[in-house]
């Protein structure tokens, strides 16, 4: 995606990209650990489906093999701060040095060219004046039309035909479907990993194709 592409997404959210064709993105979060990230990756192999890994840099810190293998299979690279706080919480300095030192985290791990100009924010806690400083550091805000929410677990009621159902509610043109990797403290339920053989199948029975978020950016009419 060249410059002009890149800023057209500046000033906004991006929770839904603008396209009449029936397409949608795949996007997955990671900051806990990297359970059922092997058989996330199989899925989306076996289908020859892309997909973009937002990570925090203190998890590419502490899994650079995982950045690697996520590179190695041309999935895009995202940066999702570096320790997930709350960046209401931080000065406008501190909420730059947690983007800058992800985005470094990041390179040193072994992302290479599928690292993407794109940012989520921690919790999707955005404001106008926080995104503009995330523009300025030249990263677009890439938020999401849902979360499957599979990442709070049956402790938080979630179930797999309920991540399923979420998914599938929120399709329409140019949606972005966030899920998670991994389990919060410690845990080891994974149920957007066992939920996601039946949403890509689901996505394409309803005639959607997933594509590469990338492809999809590059795609809006501004």
């Amino acid at each position: 995606m060249g410059d002009e592409g890149l800023r057209a997404l500046f000033g906004s959210e991006n929770r839904v990209i603008r396209t009449p064709e029936r397409v949608v993105t795949v996007t997955f979060n990671a900051a806990w650990n990297d359970v059922g990230l092997d058989s996330i990756l199989s899925e989306l192999a076996h289908r020859r489906m892309p997909a973009t890994f937002f990570l925090t840099g203190d998890f590419a810190d502490r899994y650079p093999e995982v950045v690697k293998r996520i590179a190695a299979a041309g999935h895009g690279l995202g940066n999702h701060s570096y320790s997930h706080p709350h960046f209401k919480d931080l000065t406008a300095a501190g909420r730059r040095r947690q983007v800058r030192a992800a985005d470094r985290a990041l390179r040193v791990a072994g992302a290479g060219t599928v690292l993407t100009p794109f940012f989520r924010f921690p919790y999707s806690e955005t404001s106008p004046a926080q995104i503009r400083e995330v523009n300025g550091l030249g990263f677009a805000d890439i938020e999401f039309t849902t979360d499957t929410n599979g990442w709070m677990g049956t402790a938080g009621g979630m179930t797999v035909d309920r991540v399923v159902r979420r998914a599938l509610d929120a399709l329409r043109p140019g949606a972005i479907l966030q899920m998670h990797v991994g389990a919060s403290d410690g845990g080891t339920e994974v149920i957007d990993a066992q939920a996601l053989p039946r949403i890509l199948d689901a996505i394409t029975t309803r005639a959607y194709r997933v594509i590469d978020l990338r492809t999809l950016l590059s795609r809006d009419g501004g």
